[in-house]
């Protein structure tokens, strides 16, 4: 009986990998920002108080902090390693899926959760209003601490409480919600031009819209969403003079690299990934992170998936480095003057969000 109720409980445990658990209450959200973290504050002219925005990126397994200076724009401040993320490249759809969520969402002082099971925790907000006019189910997706995902972004317990110090101090500071952006990866015109035929380049590329404005502006976006589609502040004449130079400049270096020849590919994960720095020294094998969630699909890195102009995907029977993604060298021209002009149509009308 005892054995039956032990391996209950296990059981239980690795289904809630993600949940909010409340554990017994401790003081761990009580932990002061380092102080290597304050005095890059202070060199950046920034103060703990002032508010904070994040973005994570999926392939490149990073979270971005960035704080907002006197000036009203924000900086990068610190990039941080993923230990763990599950799933694919793409968004969470259901729950249960494993996948960890890519859109615009808003930690509130409500996420914060002190007590979690994973360490230190604050919940993203998925469902957001756009998931939910998609009929998206889901919930209790994380940023918190161990290395074990279940469509959450796990960063460490050290990583997590910094974070959770910096967040806790912007809400003690006034600020009343933290936006969190989640792409699949970074929006650079040779991301775009190898991953252009995925069936989520459109939902990417609605993304990047945000992305745009918010590294022309310095600014956080007002998000929404119309007609099954994030929608943004456009902005003074000027802002959305420069969003729109930067999207044309985009399309043309993509447009440039389809014709080169870029091939287009799409990655396929066991069950997500981890930041290469972890995975180079092989840390995710047992060396003091706990417990690290499907260790086997870690160690043999995505596979790389060519997908042709035309007729169904095709496996290109090769798997990324261990160190990192390397972009294959195309073996000749890269598809036909058809699909060439077809690409040029689909980017140069991405701004109006017309394929």
């Amino acid at each position: 009986m005892l054995k039956t109720t032990t391996l209950g409980l296990a059981l239980l445990l690795a289904l809630s990998a993600c949940q909010d658990g409340q554990y017994a209450a401790s003081t761990r959200h009580l932990a002061p920002i380092p102080p290597a973290t304050l005095a890059l504050m202070s060199t950046k002219g920034v103060s703990a108080a002032d508010p904070i925005l994040m973005r994570a990126y999926k392939k490149e397994s990073e979270i971005e902090l960035w704080k907002r200076g006197a000036d009203g724009k924000y900086a990068l401040l610190k990039t941080y390693p993923m230990c763990r993320w599950s799933g694919q490249l793409g968004p969470k759809t259901r729950e249960g899926d494993r996948q960890a969520p890519e859109g615009f969402y808003a930690v509130t002082p409500a996420s914060m959760n002190p007590n979690s099971s994973l360490y230190l925790s604050f919940n993203l907000g998925y469902p957001n209003e756009y998931d939910r006019s998609l009929g998206r189910t889901g919930a209790h997706l994380m940023v918190h601490g161990s290395c074990s995902s279940r469509g959450c972004f796990a960063m460490t317990d050290e990583v997590i409480s910094e974070l959770y110090a910096v967040v806790r101090e912007a809400f003690a500071g006034g600020q009343r919600a933290v936006q969190f952006q989640s792409y699949p990866f970074r929006m650079t015109p040779e991301n775009l031009a190898r991953h252009r035929q995925d069936p989520n380049i459109a939902f990417w590329r609605n993304l990047k819209e945000g992305s745009d404005r918010f590294e022309v502006t310095g600014a956080e976006q007002g998000v929404g969403v119309a007609d099954g589609r994030y929608v943004f502040d456009a902005g003074d004449e000027a802002t959305a003079g420069a969003v729109a130079r930067r999207q044309a400049d985009d399309e043309r270096q993509v447009a440039a690299l389809v014709a080169s020849g870029t091939p287009a590919v799409r990655l396929v994960y066991e069950d997500g990934g981890q930041h290469r720095s972890f995975r180079e020294t092989m840390v995710a094998a047992g060396g003091g992170l706990g417990e690290v969630s499907r260790p086997e699909a870690l160690a043999a890195g995505p596979r790389e998936v060519a997908v042709p102009a035309a007729g169904p995907v095709a496996l290109a029977g090769k798997r990324e480095p261990v160190r990192g993604a390397a972009a294959r060298k195309p073996a000749g021209p890269g598809g036909t003057e058809a699909e060439r002009q077809r690409l040029l149509k689909i980017f140069a009308a991405a701004g109006a969000g017309q394929e």
